[in-house]
């Protein structure tokens, strides 16, 4: 640091390129000396406490003239992270950042004393706590003139630089407290997060729903086609599993006479990582009594209105360089008539002819199980050709009844389901039906769930005879919605991975 004439830096400390190593150790060596000075009262202490935020003073103060602060003298104790220092002599300024953002505080030698000089020798990323008067600098920059200054942390690993930030998206992801000090992007994105689940909440409480919570270890996984993680109970000497989703439980809460059930909480998932795909992720599965698929596609569309206008106050957003208006009707389409859009040549007459769908299938390279009948072929060709052209908001319906083992069968056609997904942004965001209700039906469709699993389907579905019993009392006709949390997300904060918008994704260990 330079003794004489000004100094200014930012995160990093002006230490931008130097031997991390040794930056870590230099700081290691302050700590030391300022455990010998503390004694007693420690490094760390514990006894300011703010009652001003950064954010909150801009909001009160930012238009207030230096001549009314001057003739209002306004005292305020704020804390937070040091950002950025310049050294000028005999005076000094810094920034410090809270959660609502940064407040510089002005530094005068003949104020502070022997606090100034500790100051100089203060490194960007320690946690300061200051007290003064609030008034405006000759560039007009609201500040504190600090009369009591300290330093309430000392940071031991120097921040990145300020200007790139953590430019390594890997490094990002597996410290994500360094990211979220760097990035204002970053602390937005989870704001809206909270904002996000916050609404739906708020939009299900208004329509009479009761959160509900079930159970996250399970001894059947049930309620989705996937792969499930395994532990064991060692008292009960029991295999259980990770939930893969909610809606064997909720359903039983129909049936039990809870009309309207609503959970958002984590399921967890036995499969790969991609940019749509973490192995623990956010779901809302809600249940309505005496409803069907099409009062939940409304549902989501109005829904999904309200939550564009309570966030950007418009319906028109951008996602990934794409426009998008959510004032258009949403478009509804079927499963097959997706897949002849998609396909140009395709015979819309053999949309369900086992042996068709498989030249297809392989002409596609699309993997396939020789057991897999039309319904599963032709969820195959749809996933592989129709899905990823989905951007403007979507309603896709008339499932086959073959993937959709929980799903009510159409009452005119008994080879689909009353069943839809919602995409956007070639993503699927949502997926609702109307509920399987008869308990032989849904006994018929986990036996052959089962003999799939035997053949060695891990995603195939367990014999649920619990789930069988409870509807042997009576379900009522009931629709149901699962909507991924952490995808809806990722459209409405333009996040191009689902690690963006997870506070702590699954990585690979490092090297």
């Amino acid at each position: 640091m330079k003794k004489n004439g000004n100094h200014s830096s930012g995160p990093g400390g002006g230490d931008e390129g130097g031997d991390e190593n040794k930056l870590i150790a230099e700081r290691r060596a302050k700590l030391a000396e300022l455990r010998r000075a503390a004694g007693a009262g420690g490094a760390y202490p514990n006894d300011f406490r703010r009652d001003a935020l950064a954010g909150e003073l801009q909001a009160a103060y930012g238009e207030r003239s230096g001549e009314w602060l001057e003739a209002n003298p306004t005292r305020v104790h704020v804390g937070g992270r040091l950002m950025f220092k310049r050294l000028m002599g005999k005076a000094s300024f810094a920034k410090i950042a809270d959660r609502t953002g940064q407040i510089q505080l002005y530094l005068q030698q003949e104020t502070l004393g022997p606090v100034y000089e500790a100051f100089k020798g203060w490194d960007v990323g320690d946690i300061l706590g200051g007290s003064g008067l609030l008034f405006r600098t000759r560039t007009g920059e609201l500040s504190v003139r600090a009369d009591e200054l300290r330093l309430l942390t000392k940071s031991l690993r120097p921040l990145p630089d300020k200007w790139h930030g953590l430019a390594d998206t890997e490094t990002r992801y597996r410290r994500r407290y360094v990211d979220l000090i760097m990035s204002d992007t970053s602390r937005e994105v989870f704001r809206t997060r909270a904002h996000i689940v916050r609404y739906l909440r708020d939009f299900l409480d208004a329509l009479d729903f009761l959160e509900v919570e079930t159970p996250m270890m399970q001894p059947i996984p049930g309620g989705a086609a996937a792969r499930p993680f395994r532990t064991h109970h060692n008292a009960l000497d029991l295999d259980m599993y990770l939930r893969i989703a909610p809606e064997l439980y909720l359903k039983r809460l129909i049936v039990g006479g809870l009309d309207r059930v609503y959970e958002i909480n984590r399921n967890f998932r036995n499969e790969g990582l991609s940019t749509q795909h973490n192995p623990e992720f956010t779901m809302l599965e809600l249940y309505l009594a005496w409803a069907d698929y099409r009062d939940i596609m409304d549902w989501v569309e109005k829904a999904t209105r309200g939550l564009a206008d309570t966030l950007n106050g418009r319906l028109q957003l951008t996602c990934q360089g794409r426009q998008y208006d959510l004032a258009q009707p949403f478009r509804r389409v079927t499963v097959e008539q997706a897949i002849v859009e998609s396909n140009p040549g395709i015979d819309p007459l053999s949309l369900r002819d086992a042996t068709y769908l498989r030249k297809r299938c392989d002409q596609l390279g699309i993997a396939y199980s020789s057991d897999d009948g039309p319904g599963k072929l032709l969820i195959g060709l749809f996933e592989k050709t129709a899905e990823s052209a989905l951007l403007d908001p979507t309603f896709v319906f008339a499932y086959p009844v073959e993937v959709s083992p929980l799903s009510r069968p159409n009452d005119a056609d008994p080879f689909i389901a009353d069943r839809f997904e919602f995409f956007i942004a070639g993503r699927e965001i949502a997926n609702g039906f109307s509920e399987l209700n008869d308990p032989e039906d849904q006994a018929a469709r986990f036996r052959a769930q089962a003999a799939r699993k035997e053949k060695g389907d891990e995603e195939a579905m367990f014999y649920d005879a619990d789930y069988v019993r409870a509807l042997e009392y009576g379900m009522p006709p009931t629709a149901g919605l699962g909507v991924g949390i952490d995808r809806l997300v990722m459209f409405f904060t333009d996040s191009p991975s689902i690690r963006d918008v997870i506070l702590f994704p699954h990585m690979r260990p490092e090297a």
